[in-house]
């Protein structure tokens, strides 16, 4: 059946009819929001597991020494999470004075998981947003990209900007989903 099904060369455009395409999506009034851009930055993480005897038993005299010893330059202006990622009982004075050591080098001082904190601070980055400047507007939210946006985010940002909002969909600009339209006013 050699010769049964043949195909044709990509059609070329003269130069002067290539004018005539307008890409719709870059001439629309759609404004694309990318949560990515919320996401909170410069977490460090601090683990009490390396302060600890046999990774099991805060000793205090000990563990004040190391934290009089420990650099806390790596933290400087940065949101640092306080954690022990083994299963050991901590004290919470112990949270508490790693909490000041990290204060005297100005940092945003936050106790639980990255996740957690990583979460916790990306919704409060949401809600700092100020909605007036997306009043009456057609918006997208970005529906993928590099980073694992959990759903927790896509609510946020719909319930924050639905009451300013002219629309709002998911996805691409070229490919969306109608999440919200503002009634017409009578």
């Amino acid at each position: 059946m050699e010769g049964a099904f043949s195909f044709s060369p990509r059609i070329q455009l003269p130069l002067e009819r290539m004018s005539d395409i307008v890409n719709k999506v870059a001439n629309s009034s759609l404004i694309t929001i990318n949560l990515e851009s919320y996401l909170p930055k410069d977490l460090v993480a601090f683990d009490l597991k390396p302060f600890l005897f046999m990774e099991m038993i805060l000793k205090e005299k000990d563990y004040r020494q190391a934290l009089k010893e420990h650099d806390w330059s790596i933290y400087k202006n940065k949101t640092a999470y306080l954690f022990c990622s083994v299963d050991a009982i901590i004290p919470h004075w112990a949270y508490m004075l790693a909490s000041i050591y990290l204060d005297e080098v100005n940092a945003q001082v936050h106790f639980g998981t990255e996740k957690e904190i990583t979460d916790k601070l990306f919704i409060q980055n949401i809600e700092a947003i100020d909605a007036q400047d997306f009043a009456n507007m057609r918006l997208v939210i970005k529906g993928c990209g590099d980073e694992q946006i959990g759903t927790n985010a896509y609510v946020a940002i719909t319930q924050k900007l639905k009451p300013i909002a002219k629309s709002i969909m998911y996805g691409e600009p070229c490919s969306t989903v109608p999440i919200y339209k503002q009634k017409k006013q009578a």
